[in-house]
């Protein structure tokens, strides 16, 4: 049996996000009387779930320490463990050094033919294009309000 277009189970975000579009051009239209209250409501929202995400993002590496240390107990040949641990942990920080240190001053620079280096938060800005998690746009939009003096509404 092939499936049509309705019979395919997963949510649709593009009327979702269409939804949403819609829905702020047409809150916006109402002005201060109809849309102001539900624009602060869903502003607040925002706000709780930022404060959500950071709790969550303070508390997952314990977690991750407690699902790390019960394989580790598990290991019968804890030396391989360390070394290839160890060899993990080199590639990892010489990665992000490269990718910190050269790849995104570069993209700044090719960008803006500014110095990077001279600006604090010069990497805040780019940064938004090498992360894949949503659970990083808390301290991402932290940075670009105080490090780059960008607006709220803005970020």
């Amino acid at each position: 049996q092939i499936p049509f277009g309705t019979d395919i189970e997963g949510m649709n975000i593009l009327g979702l996000v269409l939804f949403a579009l819609v829905l702020g051009v047409a809150l916006k239209k109402l002005g201060q009387e109809g849309g102001e209250d539900l624009i602060r409501f869903f502003n607040s929202f925002n706000e709780a779930t930022m404060v959500l995400v950071t709790w969550i993002m303070w508390y997952v590496p314990i977690g991750i320490m407690f699902l790390v240390g019960s394989k580790i107990v598990e290991m019968e040949d804890i030396v391989l463990l360390v070394t290839s641990l160890g060899k993990y942990i080199f590639a990892s920080i010489l990665g992000h050094v490269i990718h910190g240190g050269i790849i995104l001053p570069l993209i700044y620079f090719a960008a803006t033919r500014q110095n990077p280096y001279q600006h604090p938060g010069a990497l805040c800005l780019i940064s938004p294009c090498s992360v894949s998690s949503s659970a990083t746009l808390p301290s991402m939009i932290k940075c670009i309000e105080e490090n780059n003096g960008v607006d709220k509404r803005i970020s």
